[in-house]
């Protein structure tokens, strides 16, 4: 008995830690409202032909501002901008000098950040997402997002919080390539400046439109 007692409180125990996942993201969602962080992102790509898995890791700054606002600032070690300013998602390549513009609507569920920066509230993250909580696993709650959308080069994401703060971004896409990402310092309800999420192309710079 004193074993099947043990095994309920640590199956009890073991539901209630990944219930938490769910509750950090609806705290996140009430309560913070704009935020700023520096992050490091590692894309690590399938094994091919009996290769061993290659990661790439890149570092910049993130900003955000709900709803329907972000901007990834790629520092190291190229030079990249992402910035969703509410209508037009903008893709800006400082190498290459080319920009690729689309419509936000379109990026939705293909975007990991949309998850955080585009929906206004909850209900409207479900509309988008299925969502459940998942295990907790290196210090983090976590949640489990899968895009509804069946079209989109995204297969799942998963969201990790310390606490109510965002702390990383696990995303996995349709052809087998995940990407961490790991927020550091984040600042909730950051003041941003006015202009934070306005893109404009470079002069001489192609731009795609998508």
């Amino acid at each position: 008995m004193k074993k099947i007692a043990s095994a309920i409180l640590i199956a009890a125990a073991a539901s209630a830690a990944s219930a938490d996942g769910m509750k950090s993201l609806e705290s996140f969602m009430k309560g913070t409202q704009t935020g700023r962080a520096d992050f490091t992102q590692t894309v690590t790509s399938p094994p091919k032909d009996g290769q061993a898995a290659r990661s790439k890791t890149s570092t910049g700054s993130f900003e955000f501002q709900r709803p329907g606002r972000f901007k990834f600032v790629y520092k190291k070690p190229f030079e990249q901008t992402i910035v969703a300013d509410g209508q037009t998602l903008w893709l800006y390549d400082v190498d290459l000098n080319q920009v690729t513009q689309r419509a936000q609507a379109q990026a939705l569920g293909s975007t990991p950040a949309a998850l955080l920066a585009s929906a206004p509230d909850l209900s409207a993250l479900k509309a988008e997402f299925a969502l459940e909580s998942a295990a907790d696993q290196d210090g983090l709650q976590w949640v489990q997002a899968t895009p509804k959308g069946k079209d989109g080069q995204l297969k799942s994401v998963r969201v990790g919080f310390s606490g109510e703060q965002l702390a990383a971004l696990d995303i996995l896409d349709s052809f087998g390539q995940r990407s961490l990402i790991r927020f550091n310092g984040m600042q909730p309800n950051a003041a941003l400046p006015a202009g934070t999420f306005q893109f404009k192309p470079p002069a001489g710079a192609d731009v795609v439109r998508q």
